[in-house]
């Protein structure tokens, strides 16, 4: 594995604009209040050749208003213990806290290497905030800026000596799962469930999650990363800027992943904001897989699953293609089936047709189900093949493309799945028109046009 290296602190000291500068990104959230990271974020971070992986924490306090304090206190603590290295970051700004002192009695109780690190010096002639940060009995401080870039460099010449040399895994392509859903429907407690640990802040309090959390799995000689991502309301329900930031950071972890695990609670039943979420995905060319929550809270009777898949097929028919799962984060059931589901919609995701095949699927399609006339001229369907997968994507060439209705459009979509075995996966047909040299492998046919044309599937 990558080596760990935690980023620890008091509330506001810039651990989460370090976070950014060090892995250039933005996959930490800022913003100018105190408490806006909850929980651990992981990001890849690359220094001089040297690869590691960065983790962001919440701002360490021993006594806080916030509810969230004391697991606040757990996750740091958890992330030092997981890290090889810890960055300990002060506020160069506002001088030593006695909050300070309580992490640093911490960090001294740990034989892993502590840098020391000063924000918020903007440039030499702000060093001289240094002197208040020795009283701590620290020997070695690093002055720097997250925000404008002051001491990064050096600072990181120096972190990079103190890792331990990074082996890559030798784990095969690990398949990206961002489970998604409504603000506390059970998204982190079906993570924590999956890891069988702490790994995510629960509470029954809606938009606990904020960052889109990764983490990875192992199970049964498959790699996956998990994706929580911070519950989607209405655009109408958010109103702080800091929760649209967190909407947008919960769509662009679905532009990463494979399959989207869309978690609904069951015992709220479906609403209009699942099926947006599930749009969502859909939009993106996810992996889909609906998982129904909470099932252990919902009163059945015999025809109680088959009325909420029903329901859920009407309210989604875009994603018709999508399983169906009832589960209970809470009490495990079925959550260990989730991968089997995970395994079969992934291998379908990723799957290549033959060109060959791909012809004579269509062939037949259409020889079962001609399309309509165009302005009294046939549509006449010439070729087709496979231009990518995650999700499988055709390119068919007709002479007349704009004129193939999107019923006919959906009918050959349908035939590919029947015949191709695609049937738990989103697929795209685009039609084009017939134009220039066409690439039959590695032969060059003539212009369609000329008197050397291929023939249209359809004739």
């Amino acid at each position: 594995m990558k080596p760990i290296v935690a980023i620890a602190g008091r509330p506001n000291v810039g651990k989460s604009t370090l976070f950014n500068r060090i892995t250039r990104s933005r996959d930490a959230i800022v913003d100018n209040f105190p408490g806006v990271t909850r929980d651990r974020n992981y990001g890849d971070a690359s220094w001089n050749d040297v690869e590691f992986t960065l983790v962001d924490t919440g701002g360490f306090i021993e006594k806080e208003n916030d509810g969230f304090a004391h697991q606040i206190h757990f996750q740091v603590l958890q992330a030092i213990e997981d890290a090889d290295v810890v960055i300990f970051l002060l506020d160069g700004k506002c001088g030593v806290s006695p909050f300070d002192t309580d992490i640093i009695n911490i960090l001294r109780t740990t034989r892993k290497p502590v840098f020391y690190v000063v924000n918020k010096i903007d440039g030499i002639e702000k060093e001289v905030a240094l002197y208040d940060f020795y009283t701590l009995g620290i020997k070695q401080l690093y002055s720097v800026s997250a925000e404008h870039n002051y001491g990064i460099s050096d600072f990181l010449d120096d972190l990079i000596i103190a890792l331990p040399k990074y082996v890559p895994d030798q784990f095969p392509d690990t398949i990206g799962l961002a489970v998604v859903g409504r603000p506390n429907v059970g998204k982190s407690s079906l993570i924590n469930s999956i890891l069988g640990e702490k790994r995510l802040l629960v509470s029954d309090i809606p938009g606990t999650t904020r960052d889109a959390i990764d983490s990875v799995c192992k199970i049964s000689g498959k790699s996956y990363l998990l994706i929580d991502t911070a519950g989607i309301r209405r655009k109408g329900k958010v109103t702080k800027k800091l929760e649209k930031f967190s909407i947008i950071k919960a769509l662009r972890s679905l532009d990463r992943c494979d399959v989207a695990l869309i978690v609904i609670d069951a015992h709220e039943g479906i609403t209009e904001q699942d099926i947006s979420i599930a749009g969502y995905a859909f939009e993106r060319g996810c992996g889909c897989i609906f998982l129904l929550n909470k099932w252990d809270l919902v009163e059945k009777d015999t025809k109680t699953a088959k009325k909420y898949y029903e329901q859920l097929r009407f309210a989604a028919k875009f994603l018709n293609f999508a399983p169906v799962i009832t589960i209970s984060a809470l009490t495990g059931l079925r959550v260990s089936k989730i991968f089997k589901l995970v395994n079969e919609v992934y291998s379908q995701y990723a799957m290549r047709i033959g060109t060959g095949k791909l012809n004579r699927i269509l062939k037949r399609a259409i020889e079962k189900n001609e399309p309509s006339l165009h302005k009294g001229k046939c549509l006449k369907f010439y070729y087709a093949t496979q231009t990518s997968a995650k999700p499988p994507a055709f390119v068919c060439f007709v002479n007349y493309p704009d004129a193939v209705h999107f019923s006919y459009k959906r009918y050959l979509t349908n035939q590919i799945r029947a015949e191709a075995g695609l049937d738990k996966t989103p697929l795209r047909i685009i039609l084009r028109q017939r134009t220039g040299r066409i690439e039959f492998g590695n032969k060059k046919r003539t212009e369609f046009g000329k008197k050397k044309r291929k023939k249209p599937i359809n004739q």
